[in-house]
């Protein structure tokens, strides 16, 4: 009897030491990254942790898990967001053929001032100035560095998480070589590789970026820090930090660039097996024997705010196909709706991708709906407006799954054009099909390669080993200027002694021959 009590003590024990808390920040007020974030923690919750997430959204009903599930709700970020659109009478598609430079520096100007009230939430300060300790803090990179700061105050080691691939944002926080030769910078739309007067713009937008950055993001960040956390780290021990970075890419979707061992890929660690349909949209897509389009601009982006010219222009388009039209259109009513379309304000974008009828993905381009038509195999007619869009839609066509449409492009005829090419002509799909099974052919699934890295930065207290020596180089010595510097000046030193030499022996032979004609004569 005595055995079997200390077998199942062992047995609790052992249980028990494997369990960490786990706090999650995933702030960013926009749901495609929220998904991102609570399918990690709600992964790391059924492992047996013991999670907290802090986000601007929450769960309905707490997930059933072996672990605890915690929700903090920030909801002063949705209601900032939507504020801010309000008040500046901005619609989400104006932001179309906005230059790349204007967009950088609205973003660097804009999401310090918006994430900021993570940080004061009565909640999220009782947790600030509560005796909790966590064994590890993840963290979303969204240019709300200051976050990260919770992560020294609670005496964790930190993760981060990238809803998208390397990027400016996560390169210079590990170190990882990024040349802008040939790596577009993340609001552009260029082709790889790159033309000389890309490389130019690309070289300018780096180089304002990082002004950007060190001068306006960093030290607002850094007074956050001071502001909310008490005793809060400098600004420049807190970027730095990161034990491992986890990635939302996978070469199958992104471009192959360098990485520096704590920079994981787990692209697609949020797509999950297809459900079943509900009866009426299973009973739609069967019965669509020419095939189906999926038409949705994302949880961002709302249709039902396309101006009426680009709405009837795309209907116009619609009513000409034998293929029916699955359209996630956000209000009860499409005015001169045709008969070949259906409407829902939410659609099951996973398991819809997954029929078989499913011929076209009408998307705006974000990277989840990109990586989930990879998954499954489905060609795209991307239609991007802002942030990465561009860039992930410019991928599929360069990679040969997809086609692009300008927003600012679309008429009646540009649309059918597109759909039809995309249908009829079997290259789309072939190279779509490739792209999936490059997508699959993984040793272990994205998610289990995202929990593994989890449990080894807790395992190990962090990861001190993975980092780059590069992160503790000032910017001169990283780029060698001293080293040049110095070859320079022995170059010219050289130079100039070789010169003064040369000449002082060439004065000195033209004197000795000098004289020798005089002696002569």
């Amino acid at each position: 009897m005595k055995t079997i009590v200390t077998v199942v003590l062992l047995l609790l024990t052992s249980q028990c030491g494997s369990c960490a808390k786990i706090l999650g920040v995933f702030t960013a007020p926009g749901r495609s990254h929220y998904i991102l974030g609570s399918t990690l923690m709600k992964a790391l919750a059924e492992k047996g942790h013991d999670v907290t997430v802090i986000s601007s959204f929450g769960e309905k009903e707490p997930p059933k898990t072996k672990g605890t599930y915690r929700d903090i709700v920030v909801t002063e970020l949705l209601e900032n967001m939507k504020e801010m659109l309000k008040g500046q009478k901005m619609n989400m598609f104006d932001q179309d053929d906005m230059s790349p430079f204007i967009a950088t520096a609205f973003m660097a100007y804009m999401m310090p001032k918006m994430m900021e009230p993570a940080l004061r939430d009565k909640s999220v300060q009782n947790l600030i100035h509560s005796n909790e300790k966590f064994d590890v803090v993840i963290v979303e990179q969204f240019m709300n560095d200051a976050e990260k700061a919770l992560a020294t105050h609670f005496g964790a080691p930190l993760i981060v998480v990238s809803s998208m691939g390397a990027n400016y944002w996560v390169n210079s926080i590990v170190g990882n070589p990024a040349p802008v030769s040939y790596i577009p910078m993340m609001s552009t739309d260029y082709s790889i590789p790159l033309t000389f007067c890309q490389r130019v713009q690309n070289s300018l937008l780096f180089l304002i970026t990082e002004v950007l950055f060190k001068l306006y993001v960093y030290p607002a960040e850094n007074q956050k820090i001071k502001k909310y956390i008490p005793n809060g780290p400098d600004i420049s021990d807190v970027l730095y930090n990161a034990s491992i970075i986890l990635m939302n890419s996978h070469p199958s979707i992104n471009q192959p660039v360098p990485y520096v061992p704590n920079m994981i890929d787990v692209g697609g660690f949020h797509v999950k097996p297809p459900k079943k349909l509900p009866q009426d949209l299973q009973e739609f897509l069967d019965n669509a024997k020419d095939g189906a389009i999926y038409f949705s601009m994302g949880s961002n982006l709302k249709s039902a705010e396309l101006p009426p010219e680009k709405r009837d222009a795309i209907l116009r388009a619609f009513s000409k196909l034998k293929e029916k039209v699955l359209w996630k259109w956000e209000e009860d009513v499409l005015p001169g709706q045709p008969q070949n379309i259906k409407l829902s304000k939410w659609l099951p974008q996973q398991s819809i991708l997954a029929h078989p009828n499913v011929k076209l993905f009408i998307t705006h381009g974000g990277l989840l709906s990109t990586t989930e038509t990879v998954y499954h195999g489905v060609p795209i007619l991307a239609i991007p407006i802002f942030g990465d869009q561009k860039q992930n839609a410019k991928a599929a066509v360069d990679n040969g799954f997809g086609r692009m449409i300008p927003y600012s492009e679309i008429t009646e005829d540009r649309f059918t054009q597109n759909i039809q090419e995309i249908l009829n002509n079997p290259k789309y799909r072939s190279s779509a099909k490739k792209r999936s099974e490059a997508f699959h052919d993984r040793q272990v699934s994205p998610m289990e390669t995202a929990i593994y890295w989890v449990e080894y930065v807790i395992r190990h207290k962090g990861a001190p080993h993975l980092r780059v020596a590069a992160l503790d180089l000032p910017w001169y010595k990283y780029h060698l200027l001293d080293v040049i510097s110095f070859l320079v000046l022995v170059i010219s030193v050289t130079a100039c002694i070789s010169y003064y030499s040369i000449r002082a022996v060439c004065r000195k032979v033209c004197n000795k021959r000098k004289s020798k004609k005089l002696k002569q004569n």
